[in-house]
């Protein structure tokens, strides 16, 4: 089943789209005929990437270097792009920063990683979303979220902080949009793999294994919309999905079970971590 909103009458806007994951979403939606609104604050990229999404079957592409942690630049940008296109239909809050942080680390990362990531999602949202269900078209807001945001692994606090809010913000957006009368909008949380992206590189010029591309994360992502997935959990090439479920449930079990938090990594259960995870 396809979803009503993946045709070619629809308009697509990405933030963070113009390399990663942004960009492979919107090659798929380039192919299936929409008229697209790029947003990158990365400007170097944005007429590079405008160019491949029409060659791929894009009629119309836009694009924006606004900054989505600032309301205003997303309130002229939702204008412009109803102004122009009508509309969108597809929303995709998927620009994120993590350029890593530390507990006692200065105020202006943890503001900026916030700002971007958490805040993005907050604005894109509350930005875009009126129109939307307005207008009365099938549609969906996607979110993009991390599974350190659920598992909340110890090294980068304010990463996690800012995409355990965002997993937070997805699902109480959703409840809303679902009991709004006559919406037809919804919304969903992306929750990516390791994808081999800008973000994730490093100091790497190649792929490692275990690595998923965006394109392959694109690709389930399709799926999983079709499938009207809300939680879209992608797994990769070293993660299946039944390891990630056993992750999850193990750290929703340090509050059940009264365990110390971060607990997976707590050396006194260590063992009875590894145990849990090979029990069949």
């Amino acid at each position: 089943m396809t979803h009503p909103a993946l045709t070619s009458d629809s308009v697509a806007t990405i933030t963070g789209g113009a390399a990663g994951i942004g960009l492979a979403s919107a090659r798929r939606f380039a192919a299936m005929g929409m008229r697209l609104a790029i947003v990158d604050t990365r400007s170097e990229l944005l007429g590079q990437a405008a160019d491949e999404l029409m060659a791929l079957g894009a009629p119309n592409v836009m694009t924006s270097d606004a900054d989505v942690s600032d309301r205003a630049q997303l309130e002229a940008l939702e204008a412009d792009i109803a102004d122009r296109f009508g509309g969108t239909d597809i929303l995709m809050n998927n620009a994120g920063i993590q350029p890593g942080s530390s507990l006692f680390g200065d105020d202006a990362t943890w503001h900026r990683i916030l700002d971007v990531n958490l805040w993005g999602i907050i604005n894109g949202s509350r930005v875009f979303a009126p129109r939307m269900i307005s207008r009365g078209r099938p549609g969906v807001i996607v979110n993009t979220g991390s599974k350190q945001g659920i598992t909340t692994p110890p090294g980068d606090p304010a990463y996690n902080v800012s995409k355990a809010g965002v997993k937070a913000f997805t699902e109480a957006l959703e409840h809303e949009l679902r009991n709004t009368e006559g919406c037809k909008i919804h919304a969903h949380l992306l929750i990516p793999g390791f994808v081999f992206t800008d973000l994730t590189k490093g100091e790497r010029t190649e792929k490692p294994a275990g690595a998923w591309t965006p394109d392959q994360l694109a690709d389930f992502f399709i799926d999983s919309l079709n499938r009207g997935d809300f939680y879209i959990l992608c797994p990769d090439n070293d993660v299946d999905r039944a390891t990630d479920e056993k992750r999850m449930a193990w750290a929703i079990g340090d509050i059940i079970e009264n365990r110390p938090p971060l607990s997976r990594w707590h050396p006194e259960y260590g063992d009875a971590f590894k145990a849990f995870i090979e029990k069949g």
